[in-house]
């Protein structure tokens, strides 16, 4: 088996191709609710205009959290951007790196025998890309493993 060439730290996964649709889709929809919100009639009501634009921000609101995820490795381990949650792990809590044919994301196997989904790599953008992005991941985790191991008397 050869060496896994290393990978300059740090290093950020993201889905890259979900960002580029939902940033303007977000903008436009801000766009197009305040618009709306001006050009109604006449017969409606100011609160109803506030609602209309604050109905535009929810939904960029929400857009703007499907585009959050990441995964981003640096020396001392990984943080894992979800949809609304932010997890910081030590390469020593990081077991198994998954992605099985059918899977959504990756999956984090933890030392703690808990699972942790990552988001951020995932097959959305093109399977080949993912796959490269977590067998990248994976040699991360196992050279920092070897590390620690090494480190320990």
């Amino acid at each position: 088996m050869s060496t896994p060439a290393a990978t300059a730290l740090p290093v950020t996964w993201a889905p890259r191709r979900n960002r580029a649709v939902l940033y303007p889709l977000c903008a436009a929809l801000v766009v197009l609710f305040s618009v709306l919100a001006v050009a109604l009639p006449e017969s409606w009501q100011f609160n109803d205009r506030a609602m209309m634009v604050c109905s535009g921000l929810l939904f960029a609101a929400v857009g703007l959290m499907l585009a959050r995820p990441k995964v981003v490795a640096d020396e001392a381990g990984l943080t894992v951007v979800n949809f609304v949650r932010s997890r910081r792990l030590s390469w020593a809590e990081v077991v198994r790196v998954n992605l099985r044919a059918g899977d959504p994301w990756v999956v984090l196997d933890l030392a703690d025998g808990t699972a942790l989904a990552a988001v951020g790599i995932q097959p959305g953008g093109g399977r080949a890309q993912a796959v490269a992005a977590a067998r990248a991941l994976r040699d991360l985790v196992e050279q920092h493993a070897a590390g620690v191991r090494e480190q320990q008397p």
